[in-house]
């Protein structure tokens, strides 16, 4: 006689699976573009079960957002007092490396949490920038611990924002090396001066095609690309909703050009100023141009980091494209400065930078003085050093 088969049984960890699945959806295809019941078969549950756990899709992503800081909190709560930074870094590292396909999340999603869940997850990443701000006074009492330590925070947090193949420990420790260097890096010194860096002038709007895509990218960066109709998205430029279709197929479409437009700025931008340079002039020279680039088109360039995960595939192909030929330019320069990285680690390394840049303009609201930018090319360099 056959036995019957046993009965499925539930894991008691369900709950905690549910928020692994849904934080690494919501990381990859971003907050709208990911449903319920995608992450319900992440899990091996229907959508129906998803819901005896979550009543909607938001209260999901809140709880969503908040479990990487919580994870940073608690594995900080349990390194010593006097710790040193590397110690604290280190455990850092290690909890973002282990989740990093979920740790995108609290990035550029959290924006679309409501105000009292994005006030509550504010807080608990100050208590996380406050231990790291407070280890780096004491070891390392250099101007700036709060935006070294942001920075730091964004050299290991890069990791969430891409996907390289690399070991597990070899990556956290490189990311923790580079948040070391940060740290101990003096914002106040500037690198080495290669120049003054040129920019290419800002795009005039001179048509009608031209004119929504200059409106659409203060609305797509205050709002958030979900958020802004079409309606929006006329209104700004004289037009009726359905006058938008005779110069762009939809409003993805609209987000793929303003993504394209700012990965063809940076790329003019690169080219001059790397003009005849080799080494670490044209590393220190790279990272001059990508920082002014970051500060004076900071409006498109969040955009086009924050939205470009919620474009369709097609869409989304030239930009990546795009970003690969600028991290190979980026690759070159530094293995040829630091012949002692692999392709992998230097790449791993180009991200940190990138990283570093985004959070420390943000510490900065990015405020555009030329001392703004010399302390965050200074924090980009340190990344990146031996």
């Amino acid at each position: 006689m056959t036995a019957e088969p046993a009965a499925a049984v539930r894991p008691r960890n369900r709950k905690q699976l549910i928020v692994e699945a849904g934080a690494t959806v919501f990381s990859e295809r971003g907050y709208h573009a990911a449903s319920m019941e995608e992450i319900a078969a992440g899990v091996g549950i229907t959508a129906a079960a998803l819901y005896r756990h979550f009543p909607n899709k938001y209260a999901l992503f809140a709880e969503c957002a908040n479990v990487m800081v919580d994870r940073l909190v608690a594995a900080l709560d349990e390194v010593p007092p006097d710790a040193t930074s590397a110690d604290v870094l280190a455990a850092i590292a290690r909890i973002t490396v282990a989740h990093r396909s979920a740790g995108g999340v609290y990035r550029w999603e959290a924006r679309y949490l409501d105000r009292d869940d994005r006030r509550v997850l504010k807080g608990k990443f100050a208590h996380v920038v406050g231990r790291v701000a407070e280890v780096v006074r004491r070891e390392y009492p250099l101007p700036g611990e709060h935006l070294r330590a942001v920075a730091a925070l964004g050299a290991i947090g890069s990791i969430t924002m891409h996907h390289n193949t690399i070991g597990r420990r070899r990556v956290e420790d490189l990311l923790q090396a580079a948040a070391l260097r940060v740290v101990a890096t003096d914002p106040t010194v500037a690198v080495a001066d290669v120049g003054p860096v040129e920019l290419p002038a800002r795009p005039v709007p001179r048509t009608r095609r031209s004119e929504i895509l200059a409106a659409a990218i203060p609305l797509f960066e205050r709002d958030g690309f979900a958020a802004v109709t079409n309606g929006m998205l006329a209104e700004a430029v004289g037009l009726v909703p359905s006058g938008l279709y005779r110069y762009f197929p939809g409003k993805a479409d609209i987000l793929a050009a303003a993504c394209l437009q700012a990965a063809d700025l940076l790329a003019q931008a690169v080219e001059p100023n790397l003009r005849g340079l080799t080494g670490v002039d044209a590393l220190t020279a790279l990272a001059a141009t990508y920082v002014a680039y970051s500060f004076e088109y900071s409006a498109l360039n969040s955009v086009a980091n924050a939205e470009v995960v919620g474009l369709p595939a097609g869409l989304r192909r030239p930009l990546v494209a795009a970003q690969r030929e600028h991290i190979a330019v980026w690759e070159e320069h530094l293995r040829e400065a630091r012949p002692d990285l692999d392709a992998r680690q230097a790449r791993v390394l180009v991200h940190a930078g990138f990283g570093v840049v985004v959070e420390a303009g943000r510490h900065l609201r990015w405020q555009d003085t030329p001392e703004h930018r010399a302390a965050v090319a200074a924090l980009l360099m340190g990344a990146l050093a031996r």
